[in-house]
């Protein structure tokens, strides 16, 4: 069955949405008020970087896939709100656009058209805010609440493969989101209500970044007693039938920076105590390695100012590969660097040189990036850096350290041509040493906060409120 089908919103979620619809053989009406954006996708120029999307939109646009800034008022088989619900500084959700999207719905779409929420929001918004303002124009609306639970760089295969979870306002509703999504996925999960189904995605995110939240404490106390946490890791998880212990690494990306928040948010008579502490944990990391990379220079250098490092990976992932900053760790790790008068230059696969620029980095192509420099911080696992010869791309001279946040490239190599090696809480080389009694501030006075491994061993051990 052929579907006609409105997608509002052509960011991640919505872009990637019109393309798995399209290659299912469906009609989409996209929308969205960027000019950027629409210029972008009429140009066949994206916007992001998404395996697929690309092709699928080239072959389709102009035929099953329409784009402009307002619905076309014409008959629906449904229409999808996936428009950006992001949060401001104090981590409340920005729902304006959310609503624009629902009165738009109601003013141009027949009182039969199924609507389906796939923007992430606070658990109840559907129910309490999409839901009055349908009611109010017409009568009984078809509405869904649907989260989008894909990761970038698997998106379209994911929407197909994953479980699609839906929750209807009434029951009507719930039979006619599942018998939609039966068109698109090879699963679906009907759950009782709309507050259900926005809870499953703000949990399952939770739920990730507390993970590696734990992952990486579990690295900074080893760091604190000189073992190595990939080896503890390792242990724990060999063949040992209960939960696996992730790898330390940074957290990233829209969604696991912004949901645990959204999630706490929710809970005004609950402190949240785990949610709270990962997420904590987590957004201090990149502050921690700062501060440690700082102390490398220090001791390459022997100077508490100045110095030049090539940062590695500017997106929020190395993998599945993707250009997407949101929630991206440079954001708090080079500040602190910028700030100790440091150099910093950058290098990204993917991620455009004006937006590394706006992150402030110096961006260049890899070898330009890596000539010269007193150290190197790879930040994502992007597969290019894997195999990344330091040797052979530093015509200068090798630098003095290494940063290597997941731990990708050959430490023993590294550490035999005499370059200091360092990840979360491990340390190796020829020139890892303590810093001495009296060594100056590596920080010159600088405002960088206190490292997480120095908060784990002078921090009262109580789970923060």
């Amino acid at each position: 069955m052929t579907l006609t089908v409105g997608v509002i919103g052509l960011g991640y979620v919505g872009l990637t949405l019109t393309a798995a619809l399209a290659r299912a053989g469906h009609t989409v009406y996209g929308v969205d008020t960027s000019p950027v954006v629409l210029e972008g996708v009429r140009s066949r120029r994206l916007h992001l970087q998404e395996p697929g999307v690309q092709e699928t939109l080239e072959d389709c646009l102009g035929t099953t896939v329409h784009v402009d800034e307002t619905l076309p008022v014409r008959s629906y088989d449904a229409v999808f709100i996936a428009v950006n619900t992001s949060i401001d500084k104090r981590h409340e959700v920005r729902l304006g656009p959310l609503l624009a999207a629902t009165a738009s719905v109601a003013e141009r779409c027949p009182r039969d058209t199924l609507v389906v929420v796939r923007s992430t929001v606070p658990i109840g918004t559907t129910r309490t805010m999409v839901h009055p303002l349908l009611q109010e124009a017409w009568g009984r609306p078809l509405l869904c609440m649907a989260p989008e639970r894909t990761i970038q760089g698997q998106a379209l295969r994911e929407i197909v493969e994953l479980p699609q979870v839906v929750g209807g306002i009434d029951e009507r509703s719930l039979e006619a989101g599942a018998a939609l999504f039966e068109q698109i996925s090879s699963t679906v999960v009907p759950v009782s209500s709309t507050d259900a189904a926005e809870m499953v995605k703000l949990t399952n995110n939770a739920h990730t970044d507390l993970i590696y939240g734990f992952g990486n404490e579990v690295a900074l106390i080893a760091g604190q007693h000189g073992v190595d946490p990939l080896e503890v890791i390792a242990a724990c998880n060999l063949d040992y039938p209960r939960p696996d212990l992730s790898r330390p690494g940074f957290v990233g990306g829209a969604c696991l920076t912004k949901d645990p928040h959204i999630l706490m948010g929710c809970t005004p008579g609950y402190s949240t105590p785990m949610v709270r502490a990962a997420r904590q944990v987590n957004e201090e990391l990149p502050r921690h390695i700062a501060l440690q990379v700082l102390r490398l220079l220090h001791e390459s250098r022997g100077s508490t100012t100045g110095g030049t490092v090539a940062v590695l990976g500017w997106a929020c992932k190395g993998t599945p590969p993707t250009d997407d900053v949101r929630g991206t760790a440079v954001e708090t790790l080079v500040p602190p660097l910028l700030a100790a008068g440091v150099r910093v230059l950058g290098h990204d696969p993917l991620v455009p040189d004006p937006i590394i620029r706006e992150l402030g980095g110096e961006p260049g192509g890899l070898e330009a990036t890596l000539r010269g420099v007193d150290g190197v911080v790879v930040v994502t696992d992007h597969p290019l850096y894997r195999s990344l010869d330091l040797e052979s791309l530093s015509p200068d001279g090798p630098p003095s350290f290494v940063y290597d946040v997941w731990r990708i490239l050959d430490e023993p190599m590294l550490t035999g041509a005499g370059i200091a090696y360092a990840s979360v809480g491990h340390r190796a080389g020829a020139r890892d040493r303590r810093s001495r009694p009296g060594a100056a501030d590596p920080t010159n006075g600088h405002s960088v906060r206190p490292s997480l491994t120095t908060r784990l061993s002078t921090e009262s051990a109580e789970v923060p409120a």
